[in-house]
């Protein structure tokens, strides 16, 4: 059951400092501190101006300017760094290691660097300090994901063999652009949902080799170390009124199937009919083999029905929270995942139609 910010006694609450006054925090980030166990001690942004407005929309005690000093004057159990990306790119990964420096827990928004080289930097400051980051993946926390991914993990839906992630992104079309980090922002920006998903399913990935249409959509193929194949399909040019994803998880007899990442189905063993192939007459095969289909009814105001819910948002707000107080790991979106995401993207700076390795 969902507790609220309130009905968490004041021992349970852990004290936050919040980087990054935006669009982004004020709509999804900030709002999920309704339903986690925190206590919002301070606000950040170079604007002293949205600062405080944020301090007081959220119920923060204190506001700055300036993040060091925010690190130095508060006693925080955690950060978290919602920031848009600047003239070189995201901030994210120095802010991060600043953090964890200072003693906090880490959360970031995604993506978590600008480098493979930036995510390690980050991970041997992980080390040092026993601290851990964990990076904004939505996605991977959509409720219907999340079942799917559990679906997949039963015995009786067998190994996985493959997996596919849809997604509507473009791709430079020349290689020289893909290594232009001002041309490769927004791919990057985008890059770690979809990808993320195939992560989450499939584990560690080895290979990906892509190609390319001529509107920069893409199709790659992604070997995966347990012996999977996943399919990371870039649509460009698909219509605005067109749901937007889709992911298929396919064991052995069975898949599930999340559209728009809110209607999961999930195809149990089974099949159509009796009497073979040419003698069936009937298309509704037994009920207990029968799909089983899950999606809102989005008519009640209950909160799996809201955006904050149904975008992966306050679950992952919660999930970090929930790690923190427990001083462990994330298995989640954690450093891990960072650096595998990271060496996917730098893999598409390199040529189409090529296996490109990814240890």
């Amino acid at each position: 059951m969902i507790r609220f910010n309130h009905e968490y006694p004041p021992e349970e609450r852990l004290r936050v400092g919040y980087l990054g006054c935006g669009d982004h925090s004020f709509r999804n980030v900030l709002p999920c501190f309704r339903y986690a166990p925190v206590e919002l001690v301070a606000t950040c942004d170079r604007q002293e101006e949205r600062a405080a407005a944020f301090a007081r929309q959220f119920g923060a005690q204190r506001y700055f300017t300036d993040y060091e000093q925010m690190l130095q004057q508060c006693d925080l159990d955690a950060v978290f760094i919602v920031i848009g990306a600047g003239e070189q790119g995201y901030p994210y990964a120095p802010l991060a290691m600043q953090a964890l420096e200072a003693g906090c827990q880490v959360f970031t928004e995604k993506p978590p660097a600008n480098s493979v080289a930036e995510v390690e930097q980050v991970r041997a400051a992980e080390q040092r300090t026993g601290k851990f980051w964990m990076v904004g993946c939505k996605k991977a926390f959509f409720p219907a994901v999340a079942r799917a991914r559990e679906i997949s993990q039963r015995p009786e839906f067998g190994r996985l063999n493959s997996v596919y992630a849809r997604y509507p992104q473009s791709l430079p079309l020349t290689r020289a652009d893909r290594q232009d980090p001002q041309k490769m922002r927004g791919f990057l920006d985008h890059l770690v949902h979809p990808a993320s998903l195939l992560y989450s399913v499939g584990g560690e990935m080895t290979s990906v080799r892509f190609s390319l249409d001529p509107a920069g959509g893409s199709t790659s193929v992604i070997r995966f170390a347990g012996g999977a194949l996943g399919t990371l399909h870039l649509v460009a040019g698909i219509s605005g009124t067109s749901p937007l994803e889709r992911l298929e998880i396919v064991g052995e007899g069975e898949n599930v199937v999340v559209d728009n990442g809110t209607r999961l189905t999930y195809y149990r063993r089974g099949g159509r009919g009796e009497g073979g192939y040419g003698r069936a007459g009937d298309f509704l095969g037994p009920d207990e083999s029968a799909p089983l289909l899950w999606e809102p009814e989005f008519s009640l105001g209950q909160l799996y029905n809201s955006g904050l819910f149904l975008l992966g948002y306050a679950p992952e707000v919660l999930y970090f929270c929930r790690c923190v107080q427990e001083g462990r790991r994330p298995d989640l979106a954690n450093s891990d995942w960072a650096l595998a995401l990271m060496r996917l993207y730098e893999a598409y700076q390199g040529p189409e139609d090529e296996a490109i390795p990814l240890g």
